[in-house]
């Protein structure tokens, strides 16, 4: 069952709201100033807001732009309810970050219909993300694969050369001193890769084999 959360200072309006939308199933949550409203989305974590724009203190307008900056409530769609239907203020409510608006007295038939997309969007939104986290997932343990097996290689063969070393009846302090520096330099390579793919922000594939990808650590798009 979807969870929508109603932000409206009129009680009546969240009532009417409420009254219309558990009808079709939705389970409804409601606050009545933009501070609670903001408070409950980060707690509820609803599937949709529905955000009216004229309230007393922080408006829909300044919630809704808090709302879309803080990373926990950032892919929530919002819709704005309005009784103004000015050009101007439907642009400045879908500037703000909204997903889409609903013009106050309700018709039930558009509104019915504008929360239906809105959630098919989230939906969507969310299947998206979920491929995209998995894509790179499996770019990363690719990339890692790639980058770390030659050093790792080197790890092991001179791990044996010292282990051979060490064996011998008279050992050379020289070529252990001289192993640790290879073993080092495998350490020093390993994190650096790790290093790097853990600063990755907006991560570049490119093909690897067979239509497996990695991700592209020497590219510029890391912030």
């Amino acid at each position: 069952m979807y969870k929508i959360l109603i932000i409206d200072d009129l009680r009546e309006n969240v009532f009417m709201l409420q009254n219309r939308l558990e009808k079709v199933n939705y389970n409804i949550i409601s606050a009545y100033n933009g501070e609670t409203g903001i408070k409950k989305a980060k707690k509820e974590l609803p599937d949709l807001i529905l955000l009216d724009i004229m309230m007393p203190g922080k408006n829909g307008l300044e919630v809704c732009k808090e709302l879309l900056e803080e990373e926990i409530t950032k892919d929530i769609p919002i819709i704005m309810v309005t009784a103004k239907v000015a050009a101007d203020d439907i642009r400045i409510g879908l500037e703000a970050g909204a997903f889409d608006y609903i013009k106050k007295p309700f018709n039930n038939i558009e509104l019915l219909a504008r929360v239906s997309t809105a959630l098919k969007y989230y939906e969507a939104r969310k299947v998206a993300m979920d491929l995209e986290k998995k894509n790179v997932f499996s770019a990363t343990v690719v990339t890692a694969n790639h980058k770390i097996r030659q050093p790792l290689t080197l790890l092991n063969l001179t791990s044996a050369a010292i282990r051979r070393e060490l064996e011998k009846d008279e050992v050379s302090k020289e070529i252990i001193l001289k192993k640790i520096n290879f073993l080092e330099i495998a350490v020093k390579e390993i994190n650096e890769v790790l290093k790097q793919l853990q600063n990755i922000k907006n991560p570049v594939f490119s093909e690897y084999a067979n239509d497996i990808k990695m991700i592209d650590v020497d590219s510029d798009n890391k912030q």
